[in-house]
């Protein structure tokens, strides 16, 4: 999937599938950074995450009914797999928030490589600290392989 433009050409736009094809999602925007986080599940993963709203942002497309739920640890959220061929397609919050909306992240890694190789990756210690690391300059492009 490409990143493109809508049909106003205003607003970039970001698509990514999962290996079978099953799910796709599409990111509505300019993506500001990809989260790189050292958690215990995320690092496990391999995951580079962009964050928006479900339906605010972010659409998770599954017609044919194969994402499956992996829920851990707090219960905040849930890790949502493609249950045909195993990729992770994103994880959302199991809660919404004040104004209604409900967080969710896509995994950048089911996108084309070079439609998010320039995307700011932002280092996120989740191990420890639970806090933002200072920015070094790296992109997607640099953890790709």
């Amino acid at each position: 999937m490409a990143a493109d433009e809508t049909d106003t050409g205003s607003e970039p736009v970001t698509r990514g599938s999962c290996h079978c094809g099953a799910v796709h999602w599409v990111f509505r925007g300019v993506i500001p950074d990809a989260t790189i986080c050292n958690c215990t599940v995320c690092r496990r993963y391999g995951v580079l995450w962009a964050y928006a709203y479900d339906g605010d942002g972010i659409e998770v497309e599954d017609k044919r009914g194969s994402l499956t739920r992996y829920i851990c640890g707090s219960e905040q959220l849930s890790f949502n797999f493609c249950s045909r061929c195993g990729n992770l397609v994103s994880w959302r919050s199991l809660t919404s928030g004040p104004d209604g909306r409900t967080r969710i992240a896509v995994n950048l890694r089911l996108a084309e490589p070079g439609d998010v190789a320039d995307v700011p990756l932002q280092r996120f210690d989740g191990f420890h600290s639970f806090e933002d690391l200072p920015l070094d300059g790296r992109t997607v492009k640099d953890v790709w392989f």
